[in-house]
């Protein structure tokens, strides 16, 4: 499957069109996952004194998911920025979206300690 992938990708010919409602739909959820996660992050940590450290946990894995948001803004402003110059040097965003998914695993080890410190089921 991955060979399939790499080999597509090598296609010269490998053309397509972007639809006009892309952007604004890709930027309508990104802002919207990431105001409910803030929302989620701050009622969490609202909570969490009256629900235990599993609620602390959780709300640990709602604010990495806010900053995974403020990355993938970071790093489209810095492949716009890079693609705007004169020279196309996509060197600074390549930098900053390798570490794309961490965010995302921090918010699983968070969630999962989360769930490992639910002590008390019905």
């Amino acid at each position: 499957m991955f060979l399939l992938l790499i080999m597509l990708l090598q296609q010269p010919q490998l053309r397509a069109t972007q639809p006009n409602y892309f952007f604004p739909v890709v930027m309508l959820l990104l802002i919207a996952g990431g105001v409910g996660w803030l929302i989620a992050a701050v009622l969490g940590f609202a909570r969490s004194p009256a629900f235990g450290p599993s609620a602390r946990w959780f709300s640990y894995a709602a604010v990495c998911l806010v900053i995974y948001h403020l990355h993938f803004l970071l790093f489209g402003v810095f492949a716009v920025l890079g693609i705007s110059q004169n020279s196309v040097d996509l060197s600074m965003a390549l930098g900053i979206g390798a570490f794309f998914n961490l965010f995302v695993v921090l918010g699983a080890i968070c969630a999962i300690m989360g769930f490992v410190r639910m002590t008390n089921p019905r």
